[in-house]
């Protein structure tokens, strides 16, 4: 399922900013919709209720790669003829995947810049995905310089962060953020090829305020050591994938019960999230729940009230998105956004839609 290239050892490591439950892009971070969410089947009291699974709130190390090239944008590019050209304004669109240059499949920028490289001034068929549809997109390239030649396209093939784990089956598979990683610059929900977790380290958190959301600050090494597990879903209720490092990642595994959303009530609750070396449940308030299921992974309104989470970190901050939700006993969902304008509150997601999409 994970392909070698997946392995390769990154020679840097990066100090990666958290995206969670108020960052753009993985996490969107709002007070209001994030607009039309394709709505999931409910799971029944009887399909939620009773599911034991291990309880997370570790954070994790995430990176992602698309399927196919995703395309941010289009832009000018200056002739060798000293002319302004935009080959590829209103035929390819953010959003869409760039899947094969002249019937030949890329699986990265590394492919389709080779590809371009190799151009000859010809027009140039782009496989492209859209949602749904695929089809051939003919393009005039641009000669910029003396038999070079570019297409004026802006893409990204992978995506990298931090983020929470909410559980683990019985069949060691995880569910994580509870939201969707979607790309920071369309907006789009990102489809993946595939993906890997790895161990992080937390350096450092940034108290939140209302209008400014806080964050941690971890360092990821990319290298097969800290490999934990691997990413094969990422929907509007999540990421899921398989933790293979098991004791590593659930060094303290605490078999939990879930709750299906007609268990649970307004009032006291916890969350479950790692802060200052130290992973804890903190005193929260179920301020609302939404049964309707028109936005999947705000189905609950929370606040936080614990007075040590409070000052440490202002309330929900980015890289708690997941952080599980527990209430009399039982997991009732994961955290997903923040408010913007009051960083005590956010969303939760149901923990019965990530379990519909765990697989």
């Amino acid at each position: 399922m994970v392909e070698s290239r997946k392995y390769r050892t990154f020679l840097f490591t990066l100090l990666i900013l958290a995206l969670l439950a108020g960052a753009a892009g993985w996490s969107h971070a709002q007070t209001g919709s994030e607009g039309n969410l394709a709505q999931q089947a409910e799971a029944s009291t009887s399909a939620s209720s009773g599911n034991t699974v291990l309880l997370g709130g570790m954070p994790v190390g995430i990176y992602m790669e698309t399927d196919g090239v995703m395309v941010l944008n289009t832009e000018q590019i200056q002739g060798i003829d000293g002319g302004e050209y935009e080959p590829a304004a209103n035929l390819v669109r953010s959003g869409d995947y760039i899947t094969a240059v002249d019937h030949q499949e890329i699986s990265g920028k590394k492919d389709l810049l080779e590809a371009v490289g190799e151009l000859s001034g010809d027009k140039v068929v782009l496989t492209v995905r859209r949602g749904e549809e695929t089809m051939d997109i003919k393009i005039d390239p641009v000669e910029y310089a003396p038999d070079e030649y570019r297409l004026g396209i802006w893409v990204r093939d992978n995506v990298q962060g931090l983020g929470t784990v909410t559980f683990l089956t019985d069949k060691s598979r995880f569910g994580a953020l509870g939201h969707g990683i979607h790309d920071t610059d369309t907006n789009v929900l990102m489809t993946i090829s595939d993906g890997t977790v790895y161990r992080t380290s937390i350096q450092d958190i940034i108290r939140g305020a209302n209008g400014s959301p806080g964050s941690m600050e971890g360092i990821i090494v990319y290298n097969n050591y800290n490999i934990l597990g691997t990413i094969d879903k990422n929907t509007e209720a999540g990421i899921y994938g398989s933790i293979e490092r098991i004791d590593e990642l659930f060094e303290e595994q605490i078999p939990i019960e879930t709750a299906a959303k007609e268990e649970i009530v307004t009032g006291p609750a916890t969350i479950r999230c790692y802060i200052d070396n130290e992973l804890k449940e903190y005193e929260i308030q179920v301020t609302d729940i939404d049964m309707s299921g028109s936005e999947i992974n705000k189905g609950l309104v929370i606040q936080v009230t614990d007075p040590e989470l409070l000052e440490k970190t202002g309330g929900i901050i980015q890289g708690m998105s997941g952080s599980p939700i527990i209430q009399n006993g039982k997991l009732i969902g994961a955290v997903t956004h923040v408010f913007v304008q009051d960083s005590t509150m956010g969303y939760g997601i149901f923990i019965e839609n990530m379990l519909n999409q765990v697989g």
